[in-house]
């Protein structure tokens, strides 16, 4: 899925797509990912490293696998109209875009994940709060099979072109003939017709008037930091796009999004599935919503970097001869130390904790720090359960449960009380012995309680003193 298995995923850095290139940020191709460490991001900390698919790729397949799941029902052409709520559930009304026949629909929950022009969020009140406008982007879809075999040099998933003209991307949506081209428009270029687009493509590409291409559609956006004041109203959430609003920098927009959504769903089914009171809710917006607003602030200082980096182009930059050469070298240093953190991000995406969470047990130590790219596996409750391989070869995400986890790294540990607590508040908790000598120098404690979002709750040398107000506090019962 995606592009194809021998396509680099490299970034590269460029006069023009077809110009000189000057800088490269080396990543392996799905075939190579597995044994190519050599890379920036060579060691990513999960049994599955990152893998480059476009959406149009990537739904389908989720489409396809929601489809089959007995208890999910999908409307599509379907626009949801209003949203109302009592003490006793939330209802939906909704219509249908064909027919215009308006249907309401009743539920427990409801959880709005529709989008950056979201109308749950309004339905609840809540405002995106930020800055509006960062970048605008003139954003074209082409279709263009003769542009592949153009390049002077080795083939990249993104190449980003930096000329006296402009300055834009060019990213291989399917590593043949399909593209994606953005132009980065200046700040005095306030409309997405402010610059004739045809001009912009061509002046990226490095091509002339004879070069041929198709416009298979036009999806100008602008970059925003934005986030809702609130992510929750009662019986009503908010997540994904809804909620936050940012540059794609780093992925993170939809890394958030599933980060929501897989914070949001444990906390509903434990609840819904009666082993947690309504009140592990609110763990929701006091783990998400400032872990948000902080990594937020962590991408946008390093898109910030980026638009600066972009409005300063040299004048030499295309010149032959020692000048131009400085000129390239100099740009290449200053792009790849700038972009090097996004697209090898994994203390971004491994390296953030929950810090002030009514479900943690936390144990006065602190979290260690994180940059976008580097972070220390840590089992500092709210910190991410770190992954090992085991001593047989297989995950420990792997073995862990569908509910709570607790990792026993020594299996004499006595751990009886605990799993009797659990069992009389009839809390899922799974047990797992770590037989791992990866293991000895990420986890310090003999017990580590993991929860279904392999995020830490707990960690001990023995079960604690009151096993029974862990168990409370984990699923949400304990003191406020």
């Amino acid at each position: 899925m995606g592009l194809p298995e021998d396509y680099p995923n490299d970034v590269s850095y460029r006069t023009s797509f077809t110009g000189t290139e000057f800088a490269r940020i080396c990543i392996p191709c799905r075939r190579d990912r597995f044994t190519d460490k050599s890379g920036p991001d060579g060691h990513w900390p999960t049994p599955e490293p990152p893998h480059r698919a476009n959406q149009i790729f990537l739904e389908p397949v989720l489409f396809e696998h929601a489809a089959t799941l007995p208890r999910v029902t999908i409307l599509n052409r379907t626009q949801i109209e209003s949203v109302e709520q009592s003490d006793n559930e939330a209802v939906a009304t909704v219509r249908d875009l064909d027919t215009s026949e308006t249907t309401r629909i009743a539920c427990c929950y409801l959880v709005g994940c529709d989008g950056g022009r979201s109308t749950v969020r309004r339905a609840i009140g809540a405002q995106l709060e930020g800055d509006a406008v960062v970048q605008r982007v003139q954003a074209t879809f082409i279709r263009a099979p003769d542009l592949i075999q153009l390049q002077n040099h080795e083939r990249s998933w993104m190449t980003n072109a930096v000329n006296r003209h402009r300055v834009g991307n060019v990213i291989a949506i399917d590593g043949r003939e399909r593209w994606m081209i953005f132009n980065y428009l200046k700040p005095d270029e306030v409309e997405f017709d402010s610059v004739d687009r045809d001009w912009a493509i061509r002046a990226i590409l490095g091509v002339g008037p004879e070069f041929r291409y198709e416009i298979l559609s036009n999806e100008d956006w602008y970059g925003r930091r934005l986030i809702a004041n609130k992510f929750r109203e009662g019986r009503v959430f908010i997540a994904g796009d809804a909620a936050h609003i940012w540059v794609p920098y780093a992925g993170y927009g939809m890394n958030a999004g599933i980060a929501d959504a897989t914070n949001l769903s444990w906390l509903l089914a434990a609840h819904l599935n009666g082993w947690a009171p309504a009140e592990i809710l609110d763990a929701y917006q006091a783990e998400r919503r400032p872990i948000t607003e902080q990594v937020s602030r962590f991408a946008m200082a390093h898109a910030d970097k980026e638009v600066g980096r972009r409005g300063a182009v040299p004048p030499a930059i295309e010149a032959p001869g020692p000048e131009g050469d400085r000129a390239r070298a100099e740009t290449g240093r200053l792009s790849y130390d700038i972009n090097v953190h996004q697209f090898c991000c994994g203390g971004l995406n491994f390296g953030t904790y929950y810090e002030a969470s009514p479900i943690v047990a936390y144990d006065g130590i602190a979290h260690p720090t994180f940059s976008m790219s580097e972070f220390t596996p840590s089992t500092v409750p709210g910190c991410r359960t770190p992954h090992v391989w085991l001593s047989d070869g297989r995950s420990l995400y792997d073995l862990m449960g569908p509910e709570y986890t607790l990792l026993r790294l020594d299996p004499a540990a006595d751990v009886s009380d605990l799993l009797a607590a659990a069992r009389k508040r009839h809390v899922p908790l799974a047990i797992v012995d770590v037989d791992s000598c990866a293991a000895a120098g990420l986890y310090a404690q003999k017990l580590v309680l993991s929860r279904p979002d392999q995020h830490v709750a707990w960690r001990g040398d023995a079960c604690p003193n009151d096993p029974l107000a862990l168990v409370d506090l984990v699923r949400g019962a304990g003191p406020r």
